[in-house]
């Protein structure tokens, strides 16, 4: 199974534990994935569509909680994002439907007539267990996150700019949480690609299993990525120090073609043969190898003036 699915069935198996939690959950998985239609006589039926069994379940318990309401889970086609076939529930009667949307905030009056907001209701986000359990609800709608192994992306597709806006706007209201919004086609995306801000929504949303898979994804990849980094550090250090004894070997090979290594001061002699001897050898070792030992530093400075006079033929 994907990272995504197996968030959301996590995620699909906490009922929440206050009524106002569970509210603000429902209330946000009908904005995410809930259909309005009309029922005859001006009255109102509600239909939610998801292409997770689980989540359908966990759907359905949560009306069942909280308003008593029954509905039943039909496959059919998949909700507006995706193609092929999901779970289709709905709550047909009026009565029972009308309750539902008008207490999640979605059906509401103005000058006399019911509307449908297209935003979120801040009557079931006004304390921080209702404003995470919110969250939860629309990631279950329309959340979804990327393999960590392939990338850290999380995100929300909306169906207006207006719901993304205060999607992202409720993102923004938890610590060291910086959402961003980018239109996709008809849809609006609320997203985050910082592996760091991921790891706080899963936990604020409450998949501590799928977080710690994360971090221990994370943890392996910086440390490949270190690696990596040491490595090419290494092989760039190797690459320097070749070409370093290279320019060496020559300024010495062509002090010896002009007067002769035996015209050199004793140090610069015996280093220059050394070298000549010991082309593999680094600077450190090469030291070593000098009576009396040379540091890197000394060695150093030799073969700059073995390069200087060099320079002058």
């Amino acid at each position: 199974m994907s990272f995504s699915l197996d968030t959301k069935n996590e995620l699909a198996r906490a009922i929440p534990e206050k009524k106002c939690c569970m509210l603000a959950e429902i209330a946000a998985f009908i904005r995410m994935s809930g259909t309005v239609r009309l029922a005859g006589g001006g009255r109102l039926s509600l239909k939610v569509s998801t292409d997770n069994p689980a989540v359908a379940r966990h759907f359905k318990k949560l009306l069942r909680e909280y308003f008593g309401a029954n509905s039943n889970i039909l496959a059919g086609h998949a909700n507006f994002r995706k193609a092929g076939h999901g779970y289709e529930m709905g709550v047909e009667e009026p009565t029972a439907a009308e309750l539902v949307l008008r207490e999640t905030g979605v059906l509401r009056v103005r000058e006399g007539c019911n509307y449908i907001d297209d935003g979120i209701y801040e009557g079931v986000i006004r304390t921080k267990c209702c404003r995470k359990a919110y969250l939860k609800g629309l990631f279950l709608g329309g959340g979804s996150v990327t393999d960590p192994e392939k990338a850290y992306h999380l995100e929300v597709v909306c169906r207006s700019a207006a719901l993304a806006g205060d999607v992202r706007k409720l993102l923004n209201s938890f610590v060291d949480i910086h959402g961003k919004l980018a239109p996709r086609k008809k849809h609006f995306v609320v997203y985050l690609k910082e592996s760091e801000q991921i790891l706080d929504i899963l936990n604020i949303m409450g998949a501590h299993n799928q977080l710690l898979k994360l971090e221990n994804i994370r943890i392996v990849k910086d440390l490949r990525n270190r690696t990596n980094r040491i490595t090419n550090c290494d092989s760039a250090n190797v690459d320097k120090a070749i070409q370093a004894a290279e320019k060496q070997i020559a300024d010495i090979e062509r002090l010896r073609g002009a007067a002769g290594l035996d015209a050199l001061p004793q140090g610069l002699r015996d280093l220059a043969v050394l070298r000549l001897e010991n082309p593999d050898a680094s600077m450190s070792e090469l030291g070593e190898m000098l009576s009396p030992p040379l540091k890197k530093s000394g060695v150093s400075h030799r073969f700059r003036k073995l390069g200087e006079l060099a320079g002058r033929l």
